[in-house]
């Protein structure tokens, strides 16, 4: 099902799609400028996922807690809620859903104090649509390895903390292929 949420979550139900390539896969996209939020859901939906969208971060934050979802991904700056705050909130409630954080200026130094946090990448906007679905690709493909029991080392209990230079991004190109 693919739904649009609000405050206080009214849901608007989207056309199904055709082909759908990954039916188990549920994102919810949140993103408070309306234009993203309907292009990107598009695109999803096209490829096969199972989208929600929230127009800021409470909203996401309340359909977190009503539905279950494969992948979060969400813009930084919106009202109510900003997208490390709702992270913030995921993680305190002990969500280990994967989140993709979607930004044109990203958070570092607030995103370095808090490793806890766990963004799987980042994603750079503007984003195009390639790199939206390689990144939502990787990220769902890496959390596919890990919950199916695959387990290429031993695991080793340490507090490590990861500089968010070192997350995954994906950046737009410039018409020149220079990286901008």
């Amino acid at each position: 099902m693919n739904r649009l949420l609000k405050p206080p979550c009214n849901k608007a139900v989207g056309a199904p799609t055709r082909g759908q390539t990954n039916p188990s896969n549920r994102i919810l996209f949140v993103d408070d400028d309306v234009g993203v939020r309907e292009a990107t859901a598009k695109v999803l939906i096209h490829s096969g996922y199972h989208v929600d969208v929230a127009e800021d971060g409470a909203a996401g934050w309340e359909a977190l807690q009503a539905a279950r979802y494969d992948l979060l991904i969400t813009d930084c700056k919106m009202p109510k809620l900003t997208g490390v705050e709702l992270v913030k909130k995921l993680r305190s409630a002990h969500m280990k859903l994967p989140v993709i954080l979607a930004s044109a200026t990203l958070p570092t130094e607030e995103l370095n104090q808090n490793p806890w946090l766990q963004l799987a990448a980042t994603l750079w906007k503007p984003f195009t649509v390639d790199e939206l679905l390689e990144t939502v690709k990787a990220v769902l493909g890496t959390t596919a390895m890990a919950s199916s029991g695959w387990n290429f080392a031993s695991p080793v209990l340490a507090e490590v903390v990861i500089p968010v230079e070192s997350l995954p991004r994906w950046r737009s190109q410039s018409p020149s292929g220079a990286a901008q």
